[in-house]
């Protein structure tokens, strides 16, 4: 009798919180150490209206903490609320927390966006973290027109500043800074190359900006974006992609989210064929050579190892001018096509002798990827630029906390 009296009573609290605004949130870390870990949960029940927003408090002991958080209506207009779990959160302990529907203004934006024009650019206190480019870039006077495209990320910064990406090298103009085309694509019968611009085969091709966001925890955007094939009948449009991008306002360092979903836009299937490379790919900045970077993966691989193996991370940390020492850590999520993912590096032998840093997690380098009409396909990312050092376990603590998050119960 007492065990039903409690859950009628618990139930009945509950129903009083939905119905006064308020919401109990639980945090379970679960099996690893967090540290200023990223949470979000679905938050549909709360009633949130035009002239309310949420307010965040940490329960700790009788005292509620004020805790920065931010409201985002994603995909098929479903609120997902995000904050930070801040400091050190022991693997096997929870925290709990509450949100209630409050009228006051929503608050500091230290996640910005700024929209130039031509780009979107991703700011951070003020801090440029990445942009986003969206217009049509021209290759440089005297260069082949076709090696110009849109849809692609650069610059993409470490937190003092130094640009760690390059784009449209003379070594290869069809290099974007971070971008996501695909090199062997079949298509009704015919074998397409859209990573290659030169061969005139097909492109990608900025469409338009779905969402832009900022706020306390992050700023960001949905764009789209089209994969092209060009043929005897003209273009054709043949993929669909979005880009869901997030950066995060979290201290010692720039993390963002990347994730693409690909889906076929004609009723016919798009099969990918394994290919060396292709897929997510980063061009670094022309100041690192073999002379002055280094790069390691989550299985122990050094450069000369690294090609075509297999990894949940990599990083490349080198010098950066006078400015001393940044890099970027690039993890992919295990729920990706092909995870751990194959790598496309250049070793230390890579145009002519420099050694120039190329990184692609390539999920197609030894085995096909069909895509059938009606469905999405998804590939997450998250990237950390830092700068001084990268270490394994700091590594492996981002990862776990990307591909094995907190569990979130709204209670």
């Amino acid at each position: 009798m007492r065990q039903l009296i409690s859950i009628i009573l618990c139930s009945l609290l509950s129903v009083s919180m939905w119905a006064a605004g308020t919401v109990r949130i639980v945090v379970e870390a679960g099996r690893f150490d967090r540290q200023d870990c990223i949470v979000s949960t679905e938050i549909s029940k709360l009633k949130i209206k035009k002239d309310t927003r949420i307010a965040l408090f940490e329960q700790i002991g009788k005292e509620q903490k004020p805790v920065k958080c931010q409201l985002i209506q994603e995909k098929g207009g479903i609120p997902v609320l995000y904050w930070v779990l801040d400091g050190v959160t022991s693997a096997g302990t929870t925290r709990e927390f509450v949100a209630r529907l409050v009228r006051t203004d929503a608050g500091e934006e230290t996640m910005r966006v700024e929209d130039t024009g031509k780009g979107l650019i991703l700011k951070q206190n003020g801090r440029n973290v990445l942009q986003y480019n969206y217009a049509f870039v021209s290759p440089p006077a005297g260069i082949d027109p076709a090696y110009g495209r849109s849809g692609f990320i650069h610059p993409a910064y470490s937190p003092s500043g130094n640009v760690l990406t390059t784009i449209q090298p003379k070594d290869h103009y069809h290099h974007y800074g971070i971008w996501n085309p695909w090199t062997r694509i079949e298509y009704d019968g015919k074998m397409y190359d859209l990573w290659n611009l030169g061969d005139k085969q097909g492109t990608v091709r900025a469409r338009k900006i779905d969402q832009v966001f900022q706020g306390s925890i992050c700023a960001g955007y949905t764009a789209r974006l089209d994969h092209c094939i060009f043929g005897a009948q003209g273009e054709k449009v043949i993929m669909d992609e979005s880009w869901d991008v997030k950066a995060w306002n979290i201290p010692g360092g720039f993390l963002w989210d990347f994730e693409s979903g690909l889906h076929p836009s004609t009723d016919l299937p798009v099969l990918i064929k394994a290919y060396r490379y292709a897929g997510f790919g980063w061009r670094a900045t022309e100041e690192w050579t073999k002379e002055n970077c280094e790069m390691f993966t989550s299985e122990g691989k050094t450069r000369q190892q690294i090609d075509g193996t297999t990894a949940r991370w990599i990083y490349v940390t080198g010098q950066c001018g006078s400015q001393g020492r940044s890099g970027m850590l690039f993890l992919g999520h295990p729920e990706n096509y092909n995870a751990p993912e194959p790598l496309r590096i250049w070793d230390e032998k890579a145009n002519g002798g420099r050694g120039d840093a190329f990184v692609n997690f390539a999920p197609t380098k030894n085995k096909d990827w069909e895509l059938m009409p009606g469905k999405l396909y998804k590939q997450r990312y998250r990237i950390f630029s830092y700068d001084g050092e990268m270490d394994r376990e700091k590594a492996d603590r981002l990862w776990n906390d990307f591909a094995y998050p907190p569990k979130v119960t709204v209670q």
